[in-house]
């Protein structure tokens, strides 16, 4: 209506004879309405200064806590050709338990007695090392007496030689003498001739002076070859002396030379017998690589070569083993903008994929179904799907109240929950609408640990 008469409707009709105008005017449906509304908008204002635990949530999945008990395959170091399975799929097996039985496919190790006759060539070989060992022995003995016997004839030559130059000394002074009374004999001569030409001393006189005059001159001339003859055998001394020399010089060489080509031969035989015992060794071990053995308790999860007579390289993957004895941990990946917010030892509600679970993020007290972990280890290099790993193992302190379901088997999903800091519903919502990160979260010891330092610091 307009109003564009001054008469008023009101007056004139009666609106209460009308039932849609009871309906609409007359109803106290309106009075209840606004009180619930009034309600609601009061639950929400208080419901805003609630308090709302700031969560990192992420995915993961379950691993075991300790690196050898993963699943792992098993390889072989050698190459080879399969011959017999001793298990199937699923089977338990202990540690040494024998999983299959492999063949050799060189040709250098096709001998079935290659051990045996390596074995007897190593025999062989150290037998001729102990040989070349007593031949040299036997020529150190050799040279030993060679050269006592060298000793002993330079010893009688040197003797020799002293022998003659005594005896040239004795010669020497022999005719010496010699001479001396031989110049005696000859004024004795010349002093009886003149007497005899005077007539003062007999013909018989003369005669006898003159022969010893003569016995004196053969005299000093014998001695005189004597002196030679005891010059020449000192001569001869020192020659002999220098022939044994040289004599046991060239038999001590020659043995030393026989001493040396020995320890040669002696050398390249250890060295043969090193080389022997070295490939008799690898044989032996490589005899037992032809059985491929079980490292651990475990369960056979599946063969990646299958057959028999099936050939394979060194290292290829032959089968998978899941050990029987793990401690369950959850892998887990978070954002490189929450990484600084979590730390060794936070807390962290797990739910696993398969448990049915009831989980309110900001409550997680409230939460049902989940379980309590806590961190053990974070990676410190990115992974390849651009987040970091986190590590979670069971929170002892939580091991109580809800422990790990038994049935958990690695590699099942997990959905995590990093506890952060309490704040008001009003702020986590006025921090979502705005794109702002969490708030940076301390424990209460590094708490304490930097309230330590910080005193430390202000006592320097």
């Amino acid at each position: 209506m307009l109003n564009l008469s001054n008469t008023k409707l009101g007056e004139k009709v009666n609106f209460e004879q009308f039932s849609a105008f009871s309906l609409i005017v007359k109803r106290s449906h309106h009075k209840l309405l606004s009180k619930i509304l009034l309600g609601t908008f009061v639950f929400l204002l208080i419901l805003l200064f609630f308090p709302w635990t700031q969560t990192i949530s992420s995915r993961g999945y379950v691993t075991t806590l300790k690196p050898d008990q993963r699943p792992q395959t098993l390889q072989s170091p050698i190459p080879g050709q399969i011959q017999k399975w001793y298990v199937q799929e699923g089977d338990y097996v202990e540690k040494g338990d024998t999983i299959l039985h492999i063949a050799e496919v060189k040709n250098e190790y096709f001998d079935p007695l290659l051990v045996e006759r390596t074995g007897d060539q190593l025999t062989s070989k150290t037998n001729s090392l102990e040989s070349y060992g007593l031949k040299i022995e036997a020529l150190q003995r050799q040279l030993a007496a060679i050269q006592r016997e060298r000793e002993l004839k330079l010893e009688q030559t040197r003797n020799k030689r002293k022998q003659a130059e005594l005896k040239i000394n004795s010669d020497s002074i022999s005719l010496e003498a010699a001479k001396v009374n031989l110049s005696i004999a000859d004024r004795q001569y010349t002093r009886i001739a003149e007497l005899y030409e005077e007539g003062l001393k007999s013909r018989l006189d003369l005669e006898t002076k003159q022969s010893k005059f003569q016995e004196s001159q053969a005299k000093v001339i014998d001695l005189e070859n004597k002196l030679l003859s005891s010059k020449n055998e000192l001569l001869n001394a020192i020659m002999e002396v220098n022939r044994i020399e040289a004599n046991y010089i060239d038999k001590i060489n020659k043995i030393e030379g026989e001493i040396s080509t020995a320890n040669s031969s002696r050398f390249d035989a250890a060295a043969q017998v090193s080389k022997l015992e070295n490939s008799l060794s690898n044989y032996q071990i490589r005899k037992n690589l032809y059985y491929i053995r079980a490292p651990q308790n475990g369960y056979i999860n599946r063969a990646l070569k299958q057959g028999l007579g099936e050939t394979f390289k060194e290292g290829e993957k032959l089968v998978t083993i899941m050990p029987s004895n793990i401690d369950i941990a959850v892998e887990t990946y978070v954002k490189p903008i929450d990484l600084p917010l979590i730390h060794i030892g936070d807390h962290v509600r797990v739910q696993f994929d398969g448990w049915p679970a009831i989980v309110f993020s900001g409550w997680p007290n409230a939460s049902y179904g989940t379980y309590g972990a806590k961190v053990v280890a974070i990676e410190n290099f990115i992974s390849e799907n651009g987040k970091y790993r986190i590590l979670l193992s069971p929170d002892l302190k939580e091991r109580d109240k809800h422990e790990w379901p038994e049935a958990l088997r690695v590699g099942s999903g997990a959905r995590t929950l990093a506890l952060l800091d309490d704040v008001p519903i009003w702020y986590e919502l006025w921090r979502n609408l705005n794109g702002f990160p969490p708030n940076y979260y301390t424990s209460e010891e590094k708490q304490k640990d930097g309230k330590k330092s910080d005193s430390k610091d202000a006592k320097k």
